[in-house]
């Protein structure tokens, strides 16, 4: 498989059936491409999009790619599966409308490539996509639910319309808990979901803005003029570099538990935070 990219921060949907656009997103700098068979493929289009990134994925693309399948429990999902899952450049399936952990499991046996299946995530990645009430409910259950689970994420435009919310900032509750979820199946934190409207750029910079300091780690998007918004959001600033440079040098020291000389006191998880911060900008 494909090579996955150190701490993505940008993942670039495109349709299945275009691939004039799938080569132009290969090259657009994103870093990760996720080809589309759900929801931008109209029905009459689906079996040439899945025949299309089949293809596509007989040789490791240049960057990682993923592959939103259609709906787990729908007709077309297991062709779906059968199609991308063996092929050498998949890097991550994509499971859209997730609500619980028996469906992430099923997929995950379905896509092992053993019988019976190895219990120990040697399938291809699995990222679940909650996009209802009762998915995040059940974040947790379905973010520990199979070891080939590696992410899990919100799809805010369904799940904004499953609970009628109309103020952005009532989805604030389920992005935390989401973050908290993947935190505590011992995931990467989840990226945003994709901001719609591709000619806000300001409102994308201001919602990353919202995001990172709820915890997000990266977004998804639709357009490659929403990547560079997005990197620039999510790369931290000279003074976040400057302060992560300072705990981890004053930790190199191995006193445990202390408080540098502007009064701050550093521990193991601020550490921790302060080294994630210096390989995200040396990501660059």
């Amino acid at each position: 498989m494909t090579a996955t990219v150190p701490l993505p921060l940008t993942w670039l949907y495109v349709p299945g059936d275009r691939p004039n656009v799938v080569a132009k997103a290969l090259a657009s700098g994103a870093d990760v491409v996720v080809i589309d068979l759900e929801d931008a493929v109209a029905p009459d289009r689906k079996e040439y999009a899945r025949a299309a990134t089949a293809e596509l994925l007989t040789e490791p693309p240049p960057v990682p790619v993923h592959v939103r399948v259609n709906t787990v429990d729908g007709p077309l999902a297991a062709a779906d599966l059968a199609a991308v899952a063996p092929r050498p450049g998949l890097t991550g399936l994509r499971l859209p409308k997730v609500t619980s952990a028996e469906q992430v499991a099923r997929v995950a046996a379905a896509t092992a490539g053993a019988d019976p299946p190895p219990p120990d995530g040697s399938g291809p990645p699995l990222y679940a996509l909650l996009e209802t009430a009762l998915a995040i409910e059940r974040a947790y259950a379905i973010a520990s639910a199979h070891p080939s689970v590696r992410g899990i994420s919100i799809g805010e435009t369904d799940l904004r319309a499953d609970l009628g919310v109309r103020q952005d900032t009532g989805l604030d509750w389920c992005r935390a808990r989401v973050v908290v979820a993947a935190r505590a199946a011992g995931l990467a934190p989840p990226a945003q979901s994709v901001h719609p409207d591709i000619r806000d750029l300001e409102g994308l910079a201001a919602s990353c803005a919202h995001g990172r300091a709820l915890g997000f780690l990266g977004r998804a998007a639709i357009h490659p003029r929403q990547l560079p918004i997005i990197e620039r959001a999510y790369l931290p600033t000279d003074r976040e570099l400057e302060e992560a440079e300072t705990v981890v040098k004053a930790a190199a020291t191995d006193r445990g538990a202390q408080a540098l000389a502007d009064g701050r006191f550093i521990d193991a998880a601020v550490v921790a935070a302060a080294r994630r911060t210096l390989a995200l900008a040396h990501r660059c």
